[in-house]
């Protein structure tokens, strides 16, 4: 599933080209995807100007200019594609993009999502916050007010392991299985650990290293490993700088460690590390 830094970067790639636009024409597809598309949905977006494009944890956020917000989850698999007006019409249609909207500039964005576990819900603006979405969600980490002081807070008193309290979308947000396991890396700090441990010092390396992992991979792209591509048609690349995530069995990156990085599963989920490095 897309995390964060996907997101983001499907945001800030679908920007210049919707933010400011208006929608002349909305194509559905198909009735539903993980939930039924808005009811109405065409009559309600065609002729409308995107505001603007935020994100909230793995949701892009779509403001419209009359006071509604389309909120679009991307699932495992859903992914948004700009087409220029040329492109668009050497480029049929495939049958898994569900949702098409033409801009008034001629570009075309195309949500195609083969396994349908991907969202579209329109709601008023003022609803957002509250949204059964958002309303419980944790922290952005990348926002100035996460500190390793509110880190500390929320892990306070809970005796899972720190790899499962980060994945936990109420301790703070978009923070999955690949960057849980590069940010405890570069932390120094073990997935086993017990979460009411981090405070201090470790909660500032970890809190450092958490927002270092996020935006070089937003800086790369974000991580392909299967499904995600930028707007743009363009692969992420951060795959490629791994310190430990599906790395098992291979020399740790620490000069002088001489250990090779581990596998273990944690509540279904594999997780990387080191033993050594990692305390």
């Amino acid at each position: 599933m897309p995390e964060l830094p996907e997101v983001e970067t499907v945001r800030r790639g679908l920007m210049p080209r919707m933010a400011g636009r208006r929608i002349v024409r909305l194509q559905q597809r198909r009735r539903d995807l993980r939930v039924p598309l808005p009811e109405k949905f065409a009559a309600r977006v065609e002729g409308r100007t995107v505001t603007g494009i935020d994100r909230r944890a793995k949701y892009l956020l779509i403001r419209l200019d009359d006071g509604q917000t389309l909120i679009v989850h991307l699932g495992m698999s859903g992914r948004m594609t700009l087409y220029d007006a040329e492109t668009a019409a050497s480029h049929p249609l495939a049958a898994h993009d569900h949702v098409v909207f033409d801009m008034d500039d001629g570009w075309q964005v195309r949500f195609n999502d083969a396994r349908r576990f991907g969202l579209m819900v329109l709601v008023p603006d003022e609803a957002v916050a509250t949204h059964k979405y958002f309303k419980s969600l944790g922290p952005e980490p990348l926002d100035d007010a996460f500190t390793s002081e509110v880190l500390a807070a929320r892990l306070a008193g809970r005796r899972t392991p720190i790899k499962a309290a980060l994945l936990d979308q109420k301790t703070l947000v978009g923070v999955g299985n690949i960057y849980a396991c590069e940010a405890l890396f570069l932390a120094g700090i073990s997935p086993r650990r017990s979460a009411h441990t981090v405070k201090g010092e470790r909660a500032d390396r970890l809190v450092a290293a958490i927002k270092r992992v996020l935006l070089r991979s937003i800086e790369d792209g974000g991580s392909t490993l299967r499904d995600h591509v930028q707007p743009g048609g363009e692969l992420g690349y951060f795959q490629t700088r791994f310190n430990v995530y599906d790395r098992a069995g291979i020399a740790c990156p620490t000069p002088a460690c001489g250990h090779t990085v581990r596998r273990l599963v944690q509540a279904g989920r594999s997780t990387f590390y080191c033993t050594r490095c990692q305390r």
